[in-house]
């Protein structure tokens, strides 16, 4: 099949990047510049790792999230909060349909430059927190874009039924230099290691039992996963 990669720079889709190259005919990457306080420290991963499997890479700019949404992901929002990704405080980090908006213009874009698939690096955790990451959403959104295109664009979604600490375990089989990605929220010029995706990295290795090549500037104990709500 010939795919396109919703890339970030992140662990998690570029990851989904090598898997596509190893198990497909990877046409392209796409990022997003929505104006996430992180997205300039993420997309030059995203571009360095499409560059080192030879693949042509796009990046989609979306300025009007970031002048009409409402999010502390944003550079207009709060400040990022620390904590457990799981915990309620974190919803302040999401930026309502977001994937709904990326993955209908990716999937416009991945029938334009000849493919039929378009992956998406969402995986079992995803949906604690993002309404637009749950299953429900995720084969709702999948069967439009099928109907939507000549093409029927398929929706891949390799790492739905994976933990953060799987898709760590499978990017090492698959050779992905972690060190050359990006995760912390805030964008600044390391990782905190305290805000939720920060949380989430570490605690991935650590599940994974790998080595985390991550600069971080606090390494403190990482908090408690929330309980039931």
């Amino acid at each position: 099949m010939k795919v396109v990669v919703l890339c970030s720079g992140g662990m998690d889709s570029v990851t989904a990047l090598h898997w596509a190259h190893r198990e497909h005919q990877l046409v392209a990457a796409v990022s997003f510049h929505y104006g996430a306080k992180h997205n300039p420290r993420e997309l030059p991963f995203a571009a360095e790792q499409a560059a080192q499997l030879g693949v042509r890479h796009e990046v989609i700019t979306l300025d009007f999230v970031n002048r009409l949404f409402s999010s502390h992901l944003l550079q207009g929002g709060g400040a990022i909060p620390d904590g457990h990704y799981e915990a309620a405080n974190m919803k302040q980090t999401v930026v309502p349909f977001r994937n709904a908006i990326m993955l209908s213009i990716a999937a416009g874009w991945a029938e334009s430059v000849g493919a039929d698939g378009l992956v998406i690096a969402a995986h079992g955790g995803d949906h604690a927190i993002y309404p637009d990451c749950r299953e429900d959403f995720m084969v709702a959104i999948g069967e439009a874009m099928r109907l939507g295109t000549y093409a029927q664009v398929k929706l891949l979604r390799p790492f739905i039924a994976l933990s953060k600490a799987g898709i760590a375990r499978e990017g090492a089989r698959l050779g992905v230099d972690y060190a050359r990605t990006w995760s912390c929220y805030k964008g600044g010029a390391r990782h905190c290691g305290k805000c939720g995706t920060c949380v989430e990295r570490r605690e991935a290795f650590m599940l994974a039992g790998l080595k985390d090549p991550t600069d971080y500037e606090s390494t403190e104990p990482l908090p408690p996963k929330p309980g039931p709500r």
